[in-house]
């Protein structure tokens, strides 16, 4: 049975259970009339004004803007501001660095699955705070506070449906791997009203993707689909509607049961080798990989000469 965990980045831990917690992600977002306006973005890409749903609003209070589940070894964290098809206000900024530090320093936490409420992963920034002034965006004006800005030590997932745009699409990118949806759409939506992307993206994109492509979708601003994701490397794995939780979960929970540090070591020193020279990377490699051929490696070829492990069996 899994155990629930929900931060509450200002107010400690508090605990809901895992069923009320995964009928909130899966529920959909009901629109009704209503005066209140936070800005938002249409299927097109096209800046609208979102009504917020009285009577289905899970973030009456800001703490809850952002969800933490526990299972085992797996940490799932959901943008919690279906309103806003999870656009990003700085208290939600926060909160994402605060979450997934703690999660990065939990010695019992292996794997995150990075998600959202409803049928929008993130759809940028919050318009409504930036255009007021009382923000200035998701670069906090240097200030160490966006979780774009490093790279945790452990691993990522995200679980992608709908839009992954503008910082969205930033969000998207710091995660090792990227489950999306049929519904998936990815783009710098930002490029249409001017907004620049100071959060890793135009660092990670390129590397993902490639320079051309990356220049193709930072300068165009155009929508790019599940199945051109999948195409171009930006798309790990591309699930039906409504799966991509639950696909990226089960992902994790397979990464969580290898033995760790030499999963650790590979993965560190594949995302640091752009920095050096290949003789540089490859020297780099070797001294990384010591402790786990000291530790895991040699215990693990004995499981399985002695039949452990065989035909894909883990």
């Amino acid at each position: 049975m899994a155990v629930s965990l929900f931060w509450r980045a200002k107010s400690g831990l508090a605990r809901k259970s895992a069923s009320s917690f995964r009928a909130t992600l899966s529920s959909p977002i009901t629109a009704q009339p209503s005066n209140a306006t936070p800005s938002n973005i249409d299927p097109g890409g096209n800046a609208i004004k979102r009504p917020i749903d009285k009577e289905n609003d899970v973030t009456s209070s800001a703490e809850e803007s952002v969800l933490v589940e526990r299972d085992g070894p797996v940490t799932t964290v959901a943008i919690n501001r279906p309103f806003a098809r999870n656009a990003c206000d700085m208290a939600t900024v926060q909160k994402l660095h605060d979450v997934f530090h703690a999660f990065e320093a939990d010695d019992d936490a292996r794997v995150a699955v990075f998600t959202s409420v409803g049928e929008t992963f993130c759809a940028g920034a919050d318009l409504n705070e930036l255009s007021s002034g009382d923000s200035i965006g998701f670069c906090w004006a240097g200030e160490d506070r966006g979780v774009t800005r490093r790279r945790l030590k452990k691993r990522v997932i995200a679980a992608v449906e709908g839009h992954a745009v503008a910082a969205g699409l930033a969000l998207a990118v710091w995660c090792d791997m990227r489950v999306v949806s049929e519904t998936a759409i990815f783009g710098v939506f930002c490029r249409r009203f001017g907004g620049p992307m100071p959060n890793g993206c135009t660092v990670r994109l390129p590397r993902i993707v490639g320079e051309s492509r990356a220049l193709d979708m930072l300068l165009t601003g155009r929508p790019v689909d599940a199945a051109e994701a999948h195409r171009i490397g930006l798309a790990d794995r591309v699930v039906p509607a409504g799966q991509a939780r639950r696909a990226a979960e089960e992902l994790a929970a397979q990464l969580a049961a290898f033995p760790q540090l030499a999963m650790l070591s590979d993965r560190y020193s594949a995302m640091t080798q752009w920095d050096y020279p290949e003789e540089e990377a490859i020297r780099r490699e070797i001294e990384g990989s010591q402790p786990a051929f000291e530790q895991d490696f040699q215990s693990g070829a004995g499981r399985f000469v002695g039949g452990e492990g065989r035909h894909g069996a883990f």
